[in-house]
Formats: structure tokens, sequence, C-alpha cells
């Protein structure tokens, strides 16, 4: 990957461009420390294909697509929840 300086990026961004549309990719330091990258846009992907190659670079980790089950609700007798609501509400 090539690497250039963000002021000399400045001054030489045209010929830049020119690289990143053939395909390369250039990576902009300050102070020698890499800030941003510039690169060629793949807008023929699909979001899909964007995320597989996001996901096989490392960038992305990819979720469980687990189903949860939850535990089955806890029966109790018809109106309870409204005695508990009501005696809420009365401060007793």
């Amino acid at each position: 990957m090539n690497e250039i300086g963000v002021r000399e990026a400045k001054a030489q961004l045209s010929r830049l461009l020119r690289d990143v549309k053939r395909g390369r990719t250039w990576t902009i330091t300050e102070r020698g420390v890499p800030v941003a990258r510039l690169q060629p846009v793949r807008e023929s992907e699909t979001r899909e294909q964007q995320l597989k190659r996001l996901e096989e670079a490392g960038v992305l980790v990819p979720i469980a697509r687990k189903r949860r089950t939850l535990p089955r609700p806890v029966a109790v007798e018809r109106g309870l929840a409204q005695r508990f609501l009501e005696e809420d509400r009365s401060g007793r």
C-alpha cells in the first residue's frame, strides 16, 4: 500500500485520484501516523458483498443469527395482575 503525507497529498490530489481510478489505494498520514485511506469506490457491490468483504478483512465481526427461545409464560390466577395494580395505586 502506498503512503503519502497530508501536505503532499493536498498538493498532488489530482495525481492521487488518477492512481485511485486505476485501482491503487493510498494511505494518507499525518506525522507518520495513518489517518485516512483513499481507495476506489466499489459501486457495483451489493450491501451483502460489502459486508462479506469487510468480514473477510477482519473489519467486521458477524453476529450470531441464532434464534432465541423465551421461557413459557407463568400461569397466574385470573385478575391477579389487576388486583396487584390496584393495591399498588391505593398505597396498601
